[in-house]
Formats: structure tokens, C-alpha cells, sequence
């Protein structure tokens, strides 16, 4: 091959390269605030041209990443991402792999564990062990979660790029759900940093009054921060001495599905 066909086939590749970055700046662009966008949203959002999103676009509403509201001329994400989701899903298998280590913490614990992963907006709840004891059905069942102030949120939200965490407290305003939450965006970084330096997070009555929690992060393959495990408990039941004390254990476990899940401690 000569020196100018290679140049060109890497003149190729480059060009592909950076459709694709732009695809997903794009796609980025929807969030669970912001279902619904128009053309003019997305170049306002992106800065990209508007004759390149609306070529773009096109592509991805051809095949169904993205759907066409025709009366008011909008987009939203289709139900191709929904099963890209599915698939991601079903082959990590994180159910599978946390469990036995979800049902070790609470039977060592005596206390709520929940197993969270992010959804991109909110901390989804996936597994949660509990005893059948009154005194421990004080928690409500979690289906999502906020990031900013609850054990499982705030344990992932410390290991995540500055964009991301500016990303969240900008859809989901830090609004006071306690007189304990953190709810302007200097004290969260505060608070995330000291996670980052002790490898655990505690929520301390910030998301429910009477109810405190320590979490930490769970790891893929490569050693990215995804998904969170917690032990919850009320405060008579959890003094913030036994919550730090619970730390370890905590921490340990979530190390354990992490390794389970192909992640090697020494990546990081």
C-alpha cells in the first residue's frame, strides 16, 4: 500500500472516529430531565452545526436510537437503547455474582443491605436483604435513589469525572431533603472528597431523618465505579460509631463483587 492510501485510510478512520464522538455528545443530550429535544436544542446544547445534527439524528432515528415525535417535530431516545440497556444487563450478571456477598454483609450485619447500580440519573435498586423484623421495616423500599444524598449515591457519585457529578446536580437540584443534606454543589465535592480519601460514604440522616447508612463502590472489569452496596439502619440501631464501624465490612464486600466481576484491585 503506498504512503498516500495509507494516509487516506487513516484520514478514514479519524473521520469515523469523530462521527462517532459526536453520535454520542449527541445522545448524551437526553436525559431523564430532558426526554424531549428538538434540532435546535441539540445544536444549542453540543455547538455542533445544525446541517451535521440534523444529518446525524436522521441516521439514529433510522435505526431506532433514536424516535421522531412528528407533531412537535422533537426526539427522544428509542427502544433500540432500552435493549442495548437489557442486554448489558443480562450479560454482567451483577445479581448473580453480588448476591451470596449481599446475603453475607446482612446476615453479619443484622441490618437493610441494598445493592444499587446508576441509571444514568439515579441509583436504581437491585437487590435488598432485609430480616423480617418490625423493627427493621422502618426503611422504605427503595426503587431509585437520589446520588447526592444517600450512602449508595454519594459512593458512586465520589468516583466519578467532575462532568458527571456537575452533570447530576444540575438535573437533580441539591434541594434539602434533611436539615443534614449537602445541597449546594462546594459542600457535595467537599463531602466527595473525603469518600475518595477514606474509600467509603455514610449517610447521615441526609436523605430521611432516622435513618443512617454506609456505602461503598462496586467496580467493572476495568475498574470503573458503576453500581454501590449499603447497610442501612435506623439511627437508635446505628449511632454514627457503629456506622463507621461497619465500614470495613462494607468496603470488603463491595471489593468482593467487584473482583467477582473481573475487576483486579492493582488496576486502579
Amino acid at each position: 500500500m503506498s504512503r498516500k492510501a495509507i494516509e487516506e485510510t487513516e484520514g478514514q478512520r479519524d473521520g469515523v472516529a469523530k462521527l462517532f464522538v459526536k453520535m454520542m455528545v449527541i445522545l448524551n443530550c437526553f436525559t431523564r430531565g430532558g426526554g424531549q429535544l428538538s434540532i435546535g436544542d441539540i445544536v444549542e446544547r453540543t455547538g455542533i452545526p445544525r446541517t451535521t445534527v440534523h444529518r446525524i439524528v436522521a441516521s439514529l432515528r433510522d435505526v431506532a436510537l433514536l424516535d421522531q415525535d412528528g407533531r412537535r417535530q422533537t426526539y427522544r431516545l428509542g427502544l433500540q437503547m432500552f435493549y442495548f440497556g437489557s442486554a448489558v444487563m443480562a450479560n454482567l450478571d451483577l445479581e448473580t455474582h453480588a448476591h451470596p456477598h449481599v446475603l453475607a454483609l446482612h446476615q453479619l450485619t443484622g441490618e437493610v443491605v441494598h445493592l444499587h447500580i446508576f441509571d444514568g440519573s439515579q441509583m436504581v435498586c437491585i437487590e435488598r436483604e432485609e430480616m423480617n423484623d418490625s423493627r427493621l421495616t422502618t426503611v422504605t423500599t427503595i426503587e431509585a435513589a437520589p446520588t447526592y444524598c444517600t450512602g449508595v449515591g454519594k459512593a458512586f457519585l465520589a468516583f466519578q469525572a467532575p462532568d458527571l457529578i456537575a452533570r447530576i446536580a444540575e438535573e437533580e437540584p441539591l434541594r434539602p431533603r434533611t436539615p443534614n443534606t449537602f445541597s449546594t454543589l462546594p459542600e457535595l465535592e467537599a463531602e466527595l472528597a473525603r469518600i475518595r480519601e477514606r474509600g467509603y460514604s455514610v449517610d447521615d440522616e441526609e436523605n430521611e431523618i432516622g435513618i443512617r447508612c454506609v456505602g461503598a463502590p462496586i467496580r467493572d472489569s476495568r475498574g470503573r465505579v458503576f453500581a454501590a452496596i449499603s447497610v442501612s439502619g435506623t439511627s437508635e440501631r446505628m449511632p454514627l460509631t457503629r456506622v463507621h464501624g461497619l465500614a470495613p465490612a462494607v468496603m470488603h464486600t463491595a471489593e468482593k463483587i467487584s473482583t467477582a466481576l473481573g475487576w483486579v484491585p492493582d488496576r486502579v
